[in-house]
């Protein structure tokens, strides 16, 4: 397996586009972006938890009901979410794309970011729409548009790559994601639409999906906030010709290593990308009893308000990562407990069996200086593993959020 250029794009068969429609006030914003399939694709997705959902997810979920689809839209500046009118405008885009790309409108999954409750039009993809199939392409720069066009605090784009093979065929997975503040574990917690040209059965494909996103996107928190539209979709056309996917074999194993290769990469990228953010934190508990209770403290410690505020300070208050696996309710010996801080400027132990050990704050601040932070944990009980997303707490995050509206 190797990173490639091209984003959603790389895979075959897929085309994308990026436009300014008119849903952001600010000319300059690309606000509507479009992934499409040459070949109706097998597809599927998973949604986010909280009980207020967007109008665009229950769309979807309609849509994708069949395991098909053959387009992906989004738009960013408005979340159609709490409108009276949400659903008929997230169903008449459908339509109005439908009739644009000659597909069903059954076949499109549609998504929406941005501000909640804030009334919503028809008109800019009554207009916009036209423009985006029209400039449809399969260059880096179409991708880098569609990336573009669902950001919203977002710094920077992400999107992602791959090649590998099944058999003696090339695969190709692509993949672009936004996500930067309301995120927290418990799918979805952002957007992401992954492209791929493996071909694959549908049961099959939700299945890899469901199983890369419980590693990766469930495995990140930026500020324990769950939002309402935010949604993983994959389509996978099988153009790569290779023998379809069927059941759980060898192809499927190498599917699903490249699958949560793609997931992982974009899950660290949103939270080096957190509101506000300067440091990756990655909590990786291993022997653990079980694989659940390595995941159980990895998000407990990741969450922790009081460790992101010290990774921001660059202390080294190691006590605070035992408090947030005190109360994790993980099956835990805390007597057993060592953890270690991490990064390219080395490694420095700081807490054995569940008790401090003596060392050098002085290292310590210069190893939780750099911007990639991993906060090593032993449970030493066990062969369980996981690790978990973050980020540190800094005063731009409540900056960025006390003023979003505007």
């Amino acid at each position: 397996m190797k990173i490639i250029t091209g984003g959603v794009v790389a895979p075959k068969g897929f085309t994308a586009n990026g436009i300014h429609a008119g849903i952001r006030q600010n000319k300059s914003k690309i606000d509507l972006s479009l992934i499409y399939s040459e070949k109706k694709a097998t597809a599927a997705a998973v949604y986010t938890t909280n009980l207020v959902k967007g109008a665009p997810i229950y769309v979807t979920k309609e849509n994708l009901s069949d395991g098909y689809a053959q387009a992906m839209l989004c738009n960013s500046g408005n979340a159609n979410t709490c409108n009276q009118d949400g659903i008929f405008i997230a169903k008449s885009s459908c339509e109005i794309l439908a009739k644009e790309l000659n597909i069903a409108p059954e076949d499109v999954i549609v998504a929406s970011t941005g501000v909640i409750g804030l009334p919503m039009s028809l008109e800019p993809f009554k207009t916009g729409i036209p423009e985006i199939v029209k400039g449809l392409g399969n260059t880096d720069s179409h991708a880098d548009l569609a990336a573009q066009g669902i950001m919203t605090t977002d710094t920077k784009k992400k999107e992602i790559a791959v090649e590998f093979h099944l058999g003696n065929k090339v695969c190709h997975i692509g993949a672009m994601t936004k996500g930067s503040g309301m995120i927290h574990p418990n799918m979805a917690t952002m957007l992401c639409f992954i492209t791929t040209d493996v071909s694959i059965s549908a049961n099959l494909l939700e299945e890899a999906l469901k199983e890369a996103t419980s590693d990766s996107f469930n495995m990140l928190s930026v500020d324990g906030d769950t939002s309402t539209n935010d949604m993983v979709s994959i389509m996978a056309n099988g153009l790569a010709d290779n023998e379809k996917i069927t059941e759980k074999n060898n192809y499927y194993a190498e599917f699903m290593d490249a699958l949560k290769y793609i997931t992982i990469y974009l899950a660290k990228a949103m939270a080096k990308d957190g509101e506000g953010a300067t440091k990756l934190l990655i909590a990786h508990v291993t022997h653990a009893k079980t694989i659940e209770d390595a995941k159980i403290v990895a998000k407990s410690v990741i969450c922790s308000s009081l460790l992101k505020a010290a990774m921001f300070g660059s202390d080294a208050n190691w006590g605070r990562v035992l408090c947030a696996i005190g109360y994790s309710k993980a099956d835990v010996d805390v007597l057993k407990v060592d953890v270690e801080f991490k990064s390219n400027k080395g490694i420095i132990p700081v807490c054995k069996n569940g008790s401090g050990i003596p060392f050098s704050e002085e290292l310590a601040k210069e190893i939780l200086s750099e911007d990639e932070i991993t906060i090593e944990i032993n449970l030493n009980d066990g062969e369980g593993e996981s690790q978990a997303f973050g980020c540190d707490l800094t005063y731009d995050y409540v900056k960025i959020n006390g003023d979003y509206r505007s």
